[in-house]
């Protein structure tokens, strides 16, 4: 009987909803809309909106307004808090046993911010090495610790580079570490006290220590690792600088996520999160070790558990979302596109590289069937992934009502055939409303995201306190981290630091969900970490220390 209870109120709901926006002057296709998806938890969030696949066949406004509730439907009125709830418990079943996701590094303590010295910090992407020399100075008062880049040189890594084999793409790495070294004057180095260096490596690696990994195929066009295979890559970049007479010691690999977290730790030291939002995502969090799985650590040290009460976790967030993710049928499109559509569920819905060709697929959709652009496809945007996120986000971020400045980009970018009059004022208005909905969707996953490990942390340091006996090793270590209600969360990431209105919101649907939390209480203040690859990699090889 109750299960009938509560499906009769949710239809009256529905029905009250929807008799309130006939009301307020709404067409009766919106009103229809209102009614599909109901209060909160009347549908899950793939159900809200009309099928699959339909077209409105009718107004620019009428898609719109469907495009609204498809992409915003499932985050309002407590679906936003119910889908947090969901990723939460997939990060725990994550942190068990997915081998490839919530993978513990070796970063166990967090800097204290006194740590001291100069070392030498790489960072290795798929375009670019970069070469610093990086000095911490610690906390001389009160105030946030220092950080100092005393040099940094960036080389382009193009398709030539790419193509070095084995040892010899890591000569030419050595080839520019030396010239970086070299305008340090002053400093010298020998095999007793070689130069100190921290390494953010954005390929994958079987990391077998703090200061240590396995090389693995790095993809992206790379053959560095030919003949290389399971070799460690510190002794690789040792060698290799070692030819060149440079003494160098890697002591410290990170990832991206994990360095903007160890970055602003440094002068910041309630940072518990990094979060990286730029054409990937991804998340970092500090999590009690009793958390994971055991055979997540692999082969550890004894001395490595005698210290270590929490660990700095990568992840892998873009992994997680199936089948809980609000999909909408261009995203299920861009789904049927994608040569590994299972791969990466969420990174699909909010990251640089997807939210334009989100926006493109229904964009599409819109010119064929409402008469946006007048009825015309620009045919550059027949191209899967033609519109980019930075498009957007300039047209996003003009304020002027003419939206000239908006025209001008699309047009120049995506222009129409000769023959077709340019977008009215009115066509580049329902672009920038449709690209605002998608990237406020963005915004409101990764700020579940961000919650439900902060609600995670919580949960599971409350349980190792339940099942542990006073006066237990870290109990006092795990009681300090509880006593936090007001975390940081550094980040990085060209979405997040350009794209218009996105760390905006994405703050305020962190604030909402706290707000609604009984779990924890406080804020989670975003912060930028900058430059936070190679402070990120310095400050990890000072902690250790």
């Amino acid at each position: 009987m109750q299960p009938l209870i509560s499906a009769m109120t949710s239809l009256r709901d529905a029905l009250v909803a929807a008799l309130k926006s006939l009301l307020r002057g709404k067409s009766f296709l919106q009103a229809l809309l209102a009614f599909w998806v109901g209060p909160a938890g009347a549908l899950t969030p793939q159900d809200a909106g009309p099928p699959k696949g339909a077209s409105t066949g009718g107004s620019t406004a009428d898609f719109l307004a469907e495009a609204e509730v498809l992409l915003l439907g499932p985050i309002a009125n407590g679906r936003l808090e119910a889908f947090a709830k969901k990723l939460k418990a997939q990060f725990r079943e994550g942190l068990r046993s997915n081998p490839a996701c919530m993978l513990p590094s070796y970063n166990h303590q967090l800097p204290s911010g006194t740590e001291r010295g100069r070392y030498l910090a790489l960072d290795v992407g798929g375009s670019t090495l970069r070469v610093a020399l990086v000095e911490l100075k610690g906390r001389e008062t009160a105030g946030k610790s220092e950080t100092v880049i005393i040099r940094i040189d960036c080389f382009r890594i193009d398709n030539d580079v790419r193509s070095l084999r084995g040892a010899a793409f890591f000569d030419w790495m050595a080839e520019r570490i030396q010239q970086t070294v070299a305008q340090d004057g002053g400093q010298s180095y020998s095999l007793m006290n070689p130069l100190l260096m921290g390494l953010a490596w954005s390929f994958p690696i079987e990391q077998t220590s703090s200061k240590g990994g396995k090389l693995s195929g790095m993809g992206k066009g790379f053959l560095a690792a030919e003949g290389l295979l399971g070799q460690d890559l510190g002794e690789i970049i040792k060698n290799a600088c070692q030819k060149r007479g440079l003494h160098v010691e890697l002591s410290a690999i990170v990832n991206d996520s994990s360095a903007a977290l160890l970055s602003e730790a440094y002068s910041s030291p309630s940072t518990r999160f990094g979060l990286i939002l730029g054409t990937g995502v991804n998340i970092a969090a500090h999590l009690p070790v009793a958390t994971i799985g055991q055979p997540k650590y692999g082969d550890r040290p004894d001395s490595w558990y005698e210290k270590a009460s929490h660990v700095v976790v990568n992840t892998e967030l873009g992994m997680f979302g199936t089948d809980i993710l609000p999909l909408t049928r261009w995203d299920i499109l861009l789904k049927k596109g994608h040569p590994r559509p299972d791969f990466q569920p969420l990174e699909h819905l909010v990251s640089g590289y997807y939210l334009g060709e989100v926006c493109r697929l229904a964009l599409v959709e819109a010119v064929e069937s409402t008469g946006l652009f007048g009825g015309v496809v620009p045919p550059s945007l027949s191209t899967p992934y033609s519109l980019d996120t930075e498009t957007l986000s300039l047209i996003e971020g003009d304020s002027n009502s003419s939206l000239e400045v908006a025209r001008l980009i699309f047009t120049t970018r995506h222009p129409l055939p000769e023959n077709v009059p340019p977008p009215s004022t009115a066509d580049m208005a329902a672009l920038r409303t449709l690209s605002s909905y998608i990237s406020k969707r963005s915004a409101s996953i990764v700020a579940a995201s961000l919650f439900a490990l902060w609600e995670l942390k919580a949960e599971t340091e409350t349980d190792f306190l339940r099942d542990t006996t006073a006066g237990s090793p870290f109990a006092a270590d795990t009681e300090t981290e509880m006593s936090l209600h007001n975390v940081v969360a550094a980040f990085n990431g060209s979405v997040i630091e350009r794209y218009p209105g996105y760390r905006h919101n994405l703050q305020q649907y962190i604030n909402q969900l706290v707000a609604s939390s009984s779990l924890v209480s406080g804020s989670v203040e975003l912060v930028e970490a900058k430059e936070s690859s190679l402070l990120g990699a310095a400050v990890a090889l000072a902690s250790l220390e």
